[in-house]
C-alpha cells in the first residue's frame, strides 16, 4: 500500500468525487487570494477563483479523502475564515506565506486543534525556521511550496531548491521530527521538459507523502481540454503511474536512486539556462 498521498485542488465536487475514487487522498479548496497576484504576475501560474460557498458541496462529495482549506496569510479576518471553513467541513487548514513562528502559533491558538494545522513553508524566512515550525505542537504536517519559495529565494526555476541542496536538507530535518510533509506539485508522467517520474522517485528518496497534482491530472485526454469534470479512466490511470513509480523508487538500490537524483539534476540546470538564455535574449 503506497504511503503517497496526492492532493488536488478543485472547487467541482464532481472532479473532488473523481479524484478521491482515483486514489487522491486530499482534496484543497483554496481560498488564498490576498497579494497573490502582485506576488506572481507576468508568471504562468493559476490563481483560485474558490469561494466559502464550495466548501460544502466538496466536503460533501467525499467519503474518505482529506478536505484541506487553504486561507489567506494570516490577516485581520484569519479566525472568521478558519471558523466557517471547519464549519463548512475543512478537515485540514493551510497556512501560506507566513515568515515567522508567531504567525504559525496565532493561527495555531485560532484552529484550537478542530482539525489538523499544515503550514505552507513558501518565503525564505519560514525556511530558515522550517524545523521549529514543523516542531510546533500546533502543527499537524508541513508542506514546501515550491513556486513562491523559489520567487523569494530569487531563483529562476521552481525545481532549483530540490537539486543545490536545499530541500534535501530540509527534508532531512523534517524526517527527524518525524511528522508527514511534502512538497511542490508535479504533472502527469512523461510530460513536459522535466517528467513527473525523476521528480517523484526524489519524494520518496527524501522521505516526502505529499504532493500536488498539477491541472492536467483533469485533463480528460491528451489534448487540452475541460477542467471541471475530468475523466475517470485517465485520471485512474495517471495517478496510478505515479503510485507505481513513487513504490517502485522506495524498492530501488542506492545507484538508481543516485543516477534519478543526477539527472534530475541535469534537466533542472538545462532548463535554467534556457530560462536565462531567454532572458537576456529579451533585454
Amino acid at each position: 500500500m503506497t504511503k503517497l498521498c496526492p492532493v488536488l485542488i478543485t472547487a467541482s465536487p464532481q472532479l473532488a468525487q473523481l479524484a478521491e475514487q482515483s486514489g487522491v487522498g486530499r482534496v484543497m479548496v483554496d481560498l488564498e487570494r490576498n497579494g497573490k497576484f502582485e506576488r506572481q504576475k507576468f508568471r504562468d501560474t493559476w490563481i483560485s477563483k474558490h469561494t466559502f460557498e464550495d466548501i460544502a458541496p466538496v466536503a460533501a462529495a467525499l467519503s474518505n479523502a482529506d478536505l484541506m482549506v487553504r486561507i489567506n496569510p494570516l490577516f485581520d479576518g484569519s479566525r472568521e475564515e478558519i471558523d466557517i471553513a471547519i464549519a463548512q467541513g475543512a478537515r485540514s487548514i493551510m497556512l501560506p506565506m507566513f515568515r515567522g513562528l508567531d504567525e504559525i502559533e496565532r493561527v495555531g491558538a485560532l484552529i484550537a486543534r478542530r482539525c489538523r494545522f499544515i503550514p505552507l513553508v513558501e518565503t525564505a524566512e519560514a525556511f530558515e525556521i522550517l524545523g521549529q515550525v514543523a516542531g510546533c505542537d500546533a502543527v499537524d504536517e508541513t508542506f514546501v511550496g515550491l513556486n513562491d519559495l523559489h520567487i523569494s529565494l530569487g531563483l529562476d526555476f521552481m525545481f532549483e531548491p530540490l537539486t543545490n541542496g536545499m530541500l534535501e536538507r530540509g527534508c532531512e530535518c523534517l524526517r527527524e521530527i518525524g511528522k508527514p510533509f511534502g512538497f511542490g506539485g508535479i504533472a502527469r508522467v512523461g510530460e513536459g521538459d522535466l517528467p513527473a517520474e525523476y521528480i517523484i522517485r526524489e519524494h520518496a528518496r527524501l522521505g516526502s507523502t505529499r504532493v500536488n497534482l498539477s491541472r492536467t491530472f483533469a485533463r480528460p485526454g491528451i489534448a487540452p481540454g475541460d477542467t471541471t469534470t475530468g475523466n475517470a479512466e485517465t485520471m485512474q490511470r495517471e495517478i496510478r503511474k505515479l503510485f507505481d513509480l513513487y513504490d517502485a523508487a522506495h524498492r530501488a538500490t542506492s545507484a538508481q536512486r543516485a543516477a534519478n537524483t543526477a539527472e534530475l539534476g541535469n534537466r533542472v540546470d538545462a532548463i535554467v539556462d534556457k530560462i536565462r538564455t531567454a532572458r537576456e535574449h529579451a533585454v
